[in-house]
């Protein structure tokens, strides 16, 4: 290829990017929300608060993009003060003709009776009228970030960071909930703080307008506790979680989108032990993973409050007077947000595992999610937070 035509190339490239940036559509849903257990509120009238404080959500329009369009969504994570990592969850509410965790919180509905699993555990699988939200993005809030991000905690900086980092950021593709994020739905933000000074937050989303195909989906499962009252979903270690549904019509490329994290923050606890997942689809097994994650040492410049401990190492390196190699005993600094986890690392964001299931018939199907988790035992609070939704097209 000619210098000419590469050039040529390279004009055109960057009109298309600078034309798709012009026909985005962005829309702002909160900025520098706040997020607590009774701490401060904000200013934005149009912020709904339940829980307490802990779960934040708001009405938002948007175009309907008849031909499709591409879909991301942005979330933005700073400490207000909380110190800890907690779960987090970004969800949309589309389909108001169900109850919803929206309508339980306020008090206007219950949980249905089909909605329970393992006896006490409600809300937690679609049934006749009522459907749990479907995650848009699942998240862990680092250890302090932005609040702590100053000389307070400069003694547990690693050499290699040069400085903490003041926010987290997030970005996902969720183009195939497109059906779920336009026209007019309802998006909240839920994380598990139990402090006054909490979180605070921005959620974008962009809209590339890009035609594509729109799915039609279908949310299965949920176990995050969002509605106060509900007890921690120690599901797992009870039984396998079994739902039933019904298809109205044959579906074509049917996937199903899981997403899981374990938890339970001790030591042998299902946060920091191997736990096997095993999902059948009518019977067959069609994914099993252990989830695990052992990179959480790169998220380290997001964690100013992590705990640290010191660890006798050996160490080689070359010694400039001798100019030899050599080794010596060093002490060096270990964080509780480099330990490896099930599938979350303090300051990640958590993506869905996609299997694709094919042609479905109509009539019944069955989810059956199997994990041997550990139980709930006092103060060891053992659990895992699972959703899972289908996509197709008719």
């Amino acid at each position: 290829m000619s210098f000419k035509n590469i050039i040529i190339l390279w004009f055109l490239v960057f009109c298309a990017s600078l034309f798709a940036q012009e026909n985005n559509t962005i829309i702002n849903v909160f900025n520098r929300q706040p997020l607590n257990f009774n701490g401060e509120k904000g200013n934005d009238k149009q912020a709904q608060i339940l829980q307490s404080g802990r779960l934040v959500y708001k009405k938002v329009t948007v175009p309907s993009f008849p031909k499709g369009t591409d879909v991301s969504i942005k979330l933005t994570v700073r400490s207000n003060g909380d110190r800890w990592d907690k779960s987090g969850s970004c969800f949309v509410v589309a389909d108001t003709s169900f109850i919803s965790v929206l309508d339980v919180s306020k008090g206007y509905k219950e949980f249905p009776k089909d909605s329970f699993k393992a006896e006490n555990h409600a809300g937690v699988v679609a049934g006749e009228n009522y459907q749990p939200v479907v995650e848009l993005m699942r998240f862990m809030t680092p250890f302090g970030v932005g609040h702590y991000s100053d000389n307070r905690v400069k003694y547990r900086r690693p050499v290699y960071i040069p400085s903490w980092e003041k926010q987290v950021v997030w970005k996902h593709d969720i183009s195939q909930l497109k059906k779920l994020v336009s026209n007019t739905f309802y998006v909240g933000v839920w994380i598990d703080s139990w402090t006054a000074e909490g979180y605070n937050f921005d959620l974008q989303f962009s809209y590339s307008n890009r035609e594509r195909k729109t799915l039609k989906v279908l949310p299965l499962v949920n176990t995050i506790p969002y509605v106060g009252g509900q007890p921690i979903p120690d599901i797992f270690a009870k039984e396998a979680l079994t739902h039933t549904f019904n298809l109205k019509k044959n579906a074509k490329n049917v996937k199903l989108h899981y997403i899981t994290t374990g938890h339970g923050g001790h030591s042998g606890g299902d946060e920091f032990i191997k736990i096997k997942n095993s999902v059948y689809f009518d019977g067959k097994l069609v994914l099993d993973t252990i989830p695990w994650r052992d990179d959480c040492a790169s998220f380290r410049r997001f964690n100013p409050t992590s705990g640290v401990w010191i660890k006798k190492d050996s160490a080689a390196y070359y010694d400039f007077k001798t100019k030899k190699r050599a080794v010596k005993v060093i002490e060096e600094r270990i964080a509780s947000s480099d330990l490896s986890r099930s599938n979350w690392c303090p300051g990640s964001s958590v993506k869905p595992m996609v299997v694709k299931l094919g042609d479905l018939e109509k009539g019944n199907h069955e989810l059956k999610i199997k994990i041997p988790a550990t139980p709930v035992d006092g103060d060891k609070l053992n659990h895992w937070l699972v959703s899972a939704y289908l996509t197709f097209e008719y």
